[in-house]
């Protein structure tokens, strides 16, 4: 039973840290010419990260986008409570890229995560959004497994990495627009899809932000690097309650998370932001109100 708490707790935390618990592992079109976002500025939220109704941890984002368009994303997450006592588990990852119309296009991934009893390092660099560059340290263990579907060079091409998947620009006047994607992420060893589609709108008011928010259903569909027979790959295939509700970053044209719920199966993982800031951003929601 620990061996399984302290598995969920990773999970969690990853869940916070790198996307939203929409892949729930750390390790699980060419790209449109480059085009100036409308504005630049900052946006920055703090997250609770919850597992079952309980808090067990916190996160924090911020992102960073100029006049042209590039973006600079950093995010924190540690473990807290009973969570934190028994996993100690903690990481930080910041991606670089720029926005290319309804994507972001990634030029490069850190991140650190770590429990009590060991630590990883993850470093990739992409090329026209694909990845040109891998460290993993240490290398990850039995990843030689004969059950494993093998990761091809096209896998890696017009790709993001999860970090940069957290920002969803959208080219398009409606709310919906934000949702109904398909996002081809590559984690640095395992290829996976998060298929998104629109399931309504509502009005969000929190400390730094009331506007409307946009709710997206969420699917997770592998590609390689998984093994398709484990229990753990098959529930993910198979779960349908999974989702994020986004809410725009001023006038840039980008979402950002608002909140990211995954059925896991120790419960519902959520990560539910408690404060916003933007900087140098206008809202817009009154525009959009009135559309």
């Amino acid at each position: 039973m620990r061996k399984q708490f302290s598995t969920a707790m990773r999970g969690a935390l990853v869940a916070g840290l790198i996307c939203g618990g929409v892949a729930g592992s750390l390790w699980q079109s060419a790209p449109a010419a480059a085009q100036p976002a409308q504005r630049g500025g900052a946006f920055a939220a703090s997250y609770a990260i919850t597992l079952a109704g309980i808090s067990i941890g916190a996160a924090n984002l911020t992102a960073k986008i100029d006049n042209g368009g590039a973006y600079a994303l950093d995010m924190h997450a540690k473990l807290t409570g009973l969570a934190g006592v028994l996993v100690s588990g903690k990481g930080g990852a910041r991606a670089t890229g720029v926005i290319s119309g309804d994507r972001a296009i990634p030029a490069s991934l850190a991140v650190v995560a770590s429990t009590a009893s060991d630590k990883r390092t993850l470093r990739m660099s992409f090329a026209g959004g694909s990845v040109n560059a891998i460290e993993i340290r240490p290398p990850l263990e039995d990843w030689d497994r004969p059950d494993r579907i093998p990761v091809a060079a096209s896998h890696r091409q017009s790709v993001i990495d999860p970090l940069s998947a957290l920002l969803m620009p959208a080219s398009g006047k409606s709310l919906a627009d934000a949702c109904n994607r398909t996002i081809p992420v590559f984690d640095g060893a395992t290829r996976f899809d998060v298929v998104l589609r629109y399931k309504g709108t509502t009005t969000v008011s929190q400390n730094g932000y009331t506007g409307p928010a946009v709710t997206c259903t969420a699917r997770y569909a592998p590609v390689s690097g998984h093994r398709p027979l484990r229990a753990m790959t098959r529930f993910m295939v198979e779960n349908t309650d999974m989702g994020v509700t986004l809410i725009p970053v001023g006038d840039t044209g980008v979402y950002a998370p608002w909140r990211i719920h995954v059925r896991t199966t120790l419960g519902m993982s959520m990560l539910q932001a408690t404060k916003v800031h933007m900087e140098g951003l206008q809202a817009i929601a009154s525009r959009r109100d009135k559309k």
